[in-house]
């Protein structure tokens, strides 16, 4: 079957070959009534323009760039899901590098450059030296980062961490919690960083020092992991506030192997509000982030860039309270103090079987 052309557009709609051209590639002067011509002749012949060749024309495409993380965790797949969503009500697409390792985002840089991006999104931790080095060779494309210091000298969007870790942390001394155990996220997250130092500051200003630290990688599965070694010490913590929503399921499926009740023993703080985190059992409490609105505001800056030297902007956070944490029972007995007393009974039953 031949393929239809922009000839055969043009023939179509009783107009020239450069008008087709001029409406397919947005441009001005072209009338209301002329740009319907053409697009009724597109739909009619089911032409779809060719991207490719407009990218070895030179001419624009609106197309966008993000580099992100493991888009099997939830927090960056719906980002992402954002990026595209309001891309698309903005006419352009998005293309989408998965990396593994901070390593290999130069060599996803130039392969997004290769397809003449006009904005990239970068969503994976990196240093300050390392940013700044992508932006550098991005230039003069506009690059956008998500997951870097406030130090760093480039173009930043995040969530405000301190005020996520404030309310977590607040919301649990409030309900009288004081023996509070800690899952952060990996070392090389700058955002995982700033939500353990932030716990950290806030427990200390309630003069609590945490029972314990473990360190997860987002992931569910190390959630689960990190949960049991947290549950198995001597004495019970009160509760856990957890990096991510991901992980504190993990947790939560720790604590129901073990036979503790969330939120009646032990009480779960994620962060993320990611979509499943209201189905979980039971319902979440966590620090809601607003990916739509990261998403959206993204994608608006990098088609119409600001022309500071360093743009940054910060979007707030809000605690969901949900039903995995309660208030504190004060009289609970710990594991040892009651195996202390298994064990008292057991010797007082055999000293009278004699």
């Amino acid at each position: 079957m031949k393929a239809i052309t922009l000839y055969d557009v043009a023939r179509l709609a009783g107009v020239s070959y450069q008008t087709v051209s001029r409406v397919i590639n947005d441009a001005e002067h072209v009338s209301s009534r002329t740009r319907e011509k053409v697009q009724q002749a597109m739909a009619e012949l089911h032409y779809v323009p060719n991207r490719g060749a407009q990218q070895l024309a030179g001419k624009r495409t609106r197309t966008l760039g993000l580099i992100t993380t493991d888009l099997a965790l939830h927090a960056p797949s719906q980002i992402a899901s954002a990026v595209k969503s309001r891309a698309g009500e903005c006419g352009a697409s998005v293309l989408i590098s998965m990396v593994e390792h901070p390593q290999l985002c130069q060599a996803a840089l130039q392969e997004l450059l290769a397809q003449r991006v006009e904005g990239l999104l970068v969503n994976v931790p990196l240093d300050d030296s390392e940013a700044e080095k992508l932006r550098q060779l991005a230039a003069p494309i506009p690059v956008l980062f998500f997951d870097v210091s406030p130090s760093a000298q480039v173009h930043r969007l995040a969530f405000d961490a301190e005020q996520g870790a404030r309310l977590g942390a607040e919301h649990l001394t409030s309900l009288g919690h004081r023996r509070i155990a800690l899952l952060s996220g990996p070392e090389s997250s700058v955002s995982s960083r700033a939500r353990l130092a932030g716990w950290q500051a806030h427990l200390a200003q309630a003069n609590i020092v945490p029972c314990a630290i473990a360190q997860g990688d987002w992931s569910a599965a190390s959630g689960y992991e990190k949960g049991h070694q947290l549950l198995a010490g001597a004495t019970l913590p009160d509760a856990i506030l957890v990096a991510n929503d991901q992980m504190a399921l993990g947790v939560m499926r720790a604590c129901a192997e073990r036979g503790i009740a969330v939120p009646g023993q032990l009480s779960v703080v994620g962060f993320d509000d990611t979509a499943d985190s209201a189905w979980f059992s039971p319902p979440l409490t966590t620090i809601r982030q607003a990916f739509r609105t990261a998403g959206e505001r993204s994608v608006e800056w990098l088609l119409s860039p600001s022309s500071d030297e360093r743009w940054q902007m910060q979007l707030p956070v809000t605690l969901v309270d949900r039903h995995s944490t309660a208030r504190h029972a004060p009289f609970q007995a710990d594991r040892e103090a009651l195996a202390q007393q298994l064990k008292s009974l057991a010797l007082m039953a055999e000293q009278l079987a004699r």
